[in-house]
């Protein structure tokens, strides 16, 4: 590194992700030294760890892990592996922060138990868990207790189907590129509760003509999913939908939660991830396993993902037996803020986005935060437009602190995180429960979407739905500009924000004709018409049906160049 911003590296996660392997790799890599603070432990102590735990007990041995921690956090250039459960402790996490990046290394239970089991070498302390009949079970139970914890850590690496070497340079690249924002934020790893002070267990609720339901949002909820349903009067079968990549990084600890509040729980995950699912054919396989499982109407759907696998498994419940309860598991931003909340629930056509669906209102959402920390950054960057977009038309005190708190939210502070999530659910609860079937004032939530959703299907669905619906706001407000409409302060701050938060304003290459085309299909034309959502100015927005076409051209056309 050009300048050091980080001086050490503590590494996190449950017995079996590799951590003292990897942290030899990474320092190895880096020049500096590995420590293991259970050897500091046994140093300090005299005598190995399962003799504390027999004769002092883990109390005992939780003072001496937060004494090594504390020593080591005194020096420079080192890579620590820390304790399965060293992060449960609030001291260690404050202690890690300052001056430190924190690493959490991610596996499923079925791999750490293959591990543990393989490996002779592995702590004593992680003997026990091996203990029984069902070791998996055993050690999903005890990662659930720990997950919001894990969650906090700076960055997640996951490990499933990874080599240790792959896992270190993972690791170092993420030390590496680390910026000044982690030393200038040592509150970072606590929870919203241990930072604010206790969070009211209260949801922000829904009120449409169709159906009350409740959004609840905070950190670590998936592990209450069980009992949320429970709460709002569901029980018996519930079957989890996902796609692979979020079924194998949440789907235990959402089936675990189920099964702990005595659903019986059944997972199914489709062939592949992104919009290429959202099809009738995906609908048609999950309708075949529904039929195999042998569905009832008192059966519920909980869709485990983001704006796609709600989508789809929102369609599918509401046409399957002629509709089926359905829950909301959101697990990116953008299904967060937006796609979860509402009832819209569609699949594609070849012709356009969205072009078969239903208002099929969920029985609940169920928004974790934590979740987030295991997106890909652009995932986050794009999840970021809607709430962008929500600011724009409806609240400007939204918009000053998403550009004042912008690195915050960026890096998934918990505390910011939580408070943008709750305010732009807010936000779209308001706007469903004054207009469910998007007949009126909702209609302002398109704003952006008629450009965008073209884009998006020009491009064969190969860019993100934010990426492309930040390009759409950019032709919206270009358009507004140029009717008189849209304030040349809006545009500029509009453009502003959006280049912050690093999502594009233009898409060069793509075929103009092609856009147009599929502008042409998009649900808000009326009498031939389409609907423009146009800004009046910051925090007000209006619909309009009368904008010439060959403006509408020149203006798509110049944000295709």
């Amino acid at each position: 590194m050009s300048k050091q911003i980080v001086h050490r590296v503590f590494l996190t996660g449950f017995s079996g992700t590799g951590k003292s392997t990897v942290a030899a790799l990474v320092a190895a890599a880096l020049g500096w030294r590995a420590v293991d603070s259970d050897e500091l432990i046994e140093q300090a102590a005299g005598r190995p760890i399962t003799d504390i735990f027999e004769r002092d007990g883990e109390q005992r041995f939780r003072e001496l892990e937060r004494e090594a921690i504390a020593r080591v956090a005194t020096e420079n250039d080192v890579v620590v592996a820390t304790g399965g459960g060293a992060v449960v402790a609030v001291e260690n996490r404050r202690t890690m922060a300052a001056g430190g990046l924190v690493i959490a290394l991610e596996g499923r239970p079925v791999t750490l138990a293959n591990r543990l089991r393989d490996d002779g070498d592995a702590p004593a302390s992680a003997r026990p868990l091996l203990a029984g009949a069902d070791p998996v079970n055993r050690i999903a139970e005890l990662k659930t207790q720990r997950q919001r914890f894990y969650a906090l850590a700076d960055a997640l690496v996951e490990t499933d189907y990874r080599t240790a070497e792959e896992v270190a340079a993972a690791v170092t690249e993420r030390v590496r590129t680390a910026d000044a924002w982690f030393s200038d934020h040592p509150e970072r790893l606590l929870t919203p509760e241990e930072r604010d002070g206790p969070h009211p267990d209260e949801p922000i609720w829904v009120e449409a003509a169709s159906r009350r339901y409740p959004v609840y949002v905070g950190w670590g909820l998936l592990d209450r999913l069980g009992e949320l349903l429970e709460q709002a009067g569901l029980a018996g079968t519930v079957h989890v939908i996902s796609d692979p990549e979020v079924m194998s990084r949440h789907g235990d600890r959402a089936v675990a939660s189920l099964r702990r509040a005595e659903f019986q729980a059944y997972p199914f995950a489709t062939d592949a991830a992104g919009e290429e699912v959202k099809t009738l054919e995906t609908a048609s396989l999950v309708y075949d396993v529904l039929a195999q499982r042998k569905a009832e109407r008192s059966h519920t759907i909980v869709a485990l993902g983001g704006g796609v696998i709600g989508d789809l498994a929102g369609f599918v419940a509401a046409t399957y037996l002629r509709g089926l309860p359905f829950v909301q598991a959101p697990t990116s931003f953008l299904a967060m803020v937006d796609a979860a909340i509402g009832g819209k629930v569609a699949v594609d056509h070849h012709e356009g986005k969205n072009l078969i669906g239903a208002f099929h209102q969920p029985r609940l959402v169920v928004a974790d935060v934590s979740v987030l920390k295991t997106l890909p950054r652009q995932k986050l960057v794009e999840g970021c437009a809607e709430a962008i977009k929500h600011a724009l038309i409806l609240d400007p005190a939204l918009l000053t602190d998403l550009e004042e708190q912008a690195d915050d939210l960026l890096h998934l502070e918990p505390s910011v995180t939580v408070d943008i999530v709750r305010r732009n659910v807010a936000i779209k609860a308001a706007v469903v429960s004054e207009d469910e079937r998007d007949t009126g004032r909702r209609a302002i939530l398109n704003y952006g979407h008629t450009v965008g959703h073209a884009i998006e299907a020009a491009a064969g669905y190969t860019m993100g739905h934010g990426a492309a619906d930040a390009i759409g706001m950019t032709a919206a407000a270009e358009i507004g500009r140029r009717l008189g409409v849209t304030p040349e302060a809006a545009v500029k701050r509009q453009r502003a924000v959006l280049d912050r938060f690093g999502l594009p304003t233009s898409r060069p290459g793509l075929n103009a004709d092609a856009v147009f085309a599929a502008m042409a299909l998009d649900k808000k034309v009326e009498a031939g018409k389409l609907r423009w959502v146009l800004l009046e100015d910051i925090g007000r927005a209006s619909v309009h049906s009368d904008v010439p076409d060959e403006l509408v051209r020149d203006v798509v056309e110049g944000v295709l160049t």
